[in-house]
């Protein structure tokens, strides 16, 4: 067996940059690049590793932990999750600011691998810059946090382990049914000290997303259950996209009359304006999706995790006679609702159960309704998308319509928190599969400038457009230098309503009157923040940045900035100023929230009395 002495820094790269996928007979390399903000827990061990060289990853210099760890997010999804790139910190609060993006990785289910600095495994120089000590356990350290956001954790405390804890970490960002984040811990003393590692350790190494088959059984289960339906409904997941499974789905929908309807996760795998694609569902979904679902007597969710703005809290499935079908790569996913759980990857899945109903010649008992509810939510969208200007301003649908026309259908739309996804799920018209980009598995608010980054490292071709709010933008915009940095061109789509609207929208249509949730001075009279608003200039922040930055205040303004960045090849941040409350209201949708039932405000009683009246008609599980 040949041998070769390496730091456990030096393996690890090593290592890295010999690991491919294989996907539909085409392979590809994994890993890149990598991400990076040096400290004294991981300069001279990774950092002297990279700097060596003797190896293809790039390295990218972040500017804040959790920025760099989402845009290896929005990287690896933008890739349907078919390659990474890992994130490198120092210890302490350096590793902590990566854990709000492990949560949104593992909620999202996109591969996601973090290398935290940790504290001396050794203990000698105990306890060192940026050590939290734990008189209960001198083992324990601040990355024992990163267990409770992690599909996989481990420690590298002796060189040698790094091998068990790299082959299993990889076994997790591989796994199509249950990837995540995977945090493997690296003791800064540990990084630099060498071992024998057997050649073999670094030999390529394919991982292979195989398809998981429909058995016999379960596709007779399934067939049985849709042959005796008369208004089946489709909601297609994220699943759909990783699968790639545009087309077979379209032609299933479209040979046996079944609609179709999307999450955030699974729009734009069906044109918007295919006859039979009801759009968004749930809580942020339109009219003509809750519609059909109230009524429908069979749901197929096809790689969705039946999350509660998709089910309406599970109220919004109304016929008393429904059934559900779950077919989920993941288990876990494939019980929920009570569903006929179908462990199978989307595309064969959907192959299979096609084969089947084509030669009984199945077709659904829908006539008009769905070009009825179609072509009304159609109007609908085109009068928000066409709202007038009015002396208050621009409303936010209108600014959206704008962008929404104006984008190409290769360019890319990112989004995650705020009322903007609730108004791009309803009426947001996207060109090419893949080219909306929403997370709201964790609705991580300052995952959209740094997962645009990641998207335009991941499709430089495409125009990127990343939408969000004031507040969004105020929590995390560090990785624009990330972007100037690298040379990427991005446009970044600030919606500035001065405050947290969605909230705002929520907390009043619960009875509660506004507070805390608008962002104004204090007022030394009230002593309370209802003084006036705030100057903020948002486009002169992006010029401090090196950046373009448009004012917008009308829609001709908004018009003329978007033709202008076209020709740009510099970040470009729109701070467009819409009218507070100006986004979309819910369509026959409910969401379930935690409303006092104990309040002097009547309002509020009234909105616990409504939340009791939708829970006794919500299913239980």
């Amino acid at each position: 067996m040949k041998r070769i002495r390496l730091t456990m820094a030096q393996a690890l790269v090593k290592f890295l940059d010999n690991q491919y996928v294989e996907f539909d007979g085409v392979e590809d390399r994994f890993i890149d690049g990598m991400l990076g903000i040096f400290g004294h827990g991981c300069v001279v061990g990774v950092g002297q590793a990279l700097e060596q060289g003797g190896h293809r990853i790039r390295f990218y210099q972040g500017h804040n932990e959790q920025g760099m760890a989402h845009i290896a997010i929005g990287y690896a999804k933008q890739h349907n999750r078919r390659k990474i790139i890992p994130c490198l910190s120092s210890i302490g609060p350096g590793a902590l600011n990566m854990i709000t993006a492990c949560g949104t990785a593992s909620a999202n289910r996109i591969p996601l691998l973090v290398f935290p600095g940790d504290t001396f495994a050794s203990r000698q120089p105990d306890p060192v810059l940026q050590q939290v000590e734990f008189p209960t356990s001198y083992g324990s350290t601040v990355n024992d946090a990163f267990k409770g956001v992690c599909k996989y954790w481990d420690k590298v405390e002796r060189p040698e382990q790094l091998m068990t804890a790299m082959i299993h970490a990889m076994r997790v960002l591989t796994d199509p049914a249950d990837t995540g984040a995977v945090c493997i811990a690296l003791p800064q003393d540990v990084e630099g000290e060498a071992y024998d590692y057997p050649d073999y350790f670094f030999q390529k190494r394919v991982w292979h997303f195989d398809r998981r088959p429909m058995t016999q059984g379960q596709t007779d289960r399934a067939a049985t259950l849709i042959r005796s339906s008369k208004k089946p409904l489709i909601i297609c997941g994220g699943g759909v996209r990783y699968s790639e499974a545009w087309k077979e789905l379209q032609q299933f929908s479209e040979d046996f009359n079944i609609p179709v309807c999307e999450t955030q996760a699974g729009k734009s795998v069906i044109a918007w304006n295919h006859p039979l694609n009801l759009g968004g569902i749930g809580v942020t979904g339109t009219k003509a999706a809750n519609i059909i679902a109230k009524d429908a007597d069979l749901i197929i969710g096809i790689g969705t995790r039946f999350t509660d703005f998709t089910t309406c809290s599970k109220w919004l499935f109304q016929n008393p006679n429904v059934q559900m079908i779950s077919i989920n790569i993941c288990s876990f996913d494939a019980v929920k609702m009570d569903a006929l759980p179908i462990q199978a990857d989307a595309k064969e899945a959907i192959v299979s159960l096609h084969t089947v109903l084509k030669k009984e010649n199945y077709r659904s008992a829908y006539t008009g309704e769905i070009e009825s509810v179609k072509q009304e939510w159609d109007a609908i969208v085109d009068k928000l998308y066409t709202m007038p200007e009015s002396e208050e301003g621009l409303s936010q649908t209108r600014a959206l319509g704008e962008i929404n026309r104006f984008m190409k259908s290769s360019d890319i739309a990112v989004g995650s928190a705020g009322s903007l996804p609730g108004d791009m799920q309803r009426l947001f018209r996207p060109g090419e599969p893949c080219s909306y980009h929403m997370e709201y598995g964790f609705s991580c608010m300052g995952y959209e400038i740094c997962a645009a980054v990641g998207v335009k490292l991941s499709s430089p071709s495409s125009e990127v457009y990343t939408f969000l709010g004031d507040g969004s933008f105020l929590m995390l915009h560090s990785e624009l230098y990330t972007a100037i940095q690298e040379g990427l061109k991005i446009n970044v789509m600030i919606f500035d309503n001065s405050g947290w609207g969605c909230i705002e929208n929520l907390q009043n249509n619960q009875g509660t009157k506004t507070f805390g949730t608008v962002f104004k001075a204090r007022n030394p009279e009230s002593g309370l923040l209802d003084g006036s608003n705030l100057p903020i200039d948002f486009a002169k922040i992006a010029e401090g940045y090196g950046a373009i930055g448009y004012s917008i205040r009308s829609v001709q303004a908004l018009k003329s900035a978007l033709e202008d960045a076209r020709k740009q090849s510099l970040p470009c941040v729109f701070d467009i100023k819409v009218i507070p409350g100006s986004m979309t209201p819910g369509y026959e949708s409910w969401w379930r929230v935690g409303v006092a039932e104990i309040a002097k405000d009547k309002s509020v009683q009234d909105a616990y009395a409504d939340m009791q009246q939708h829970i006794s008609k919500a299913r239980d599980y």
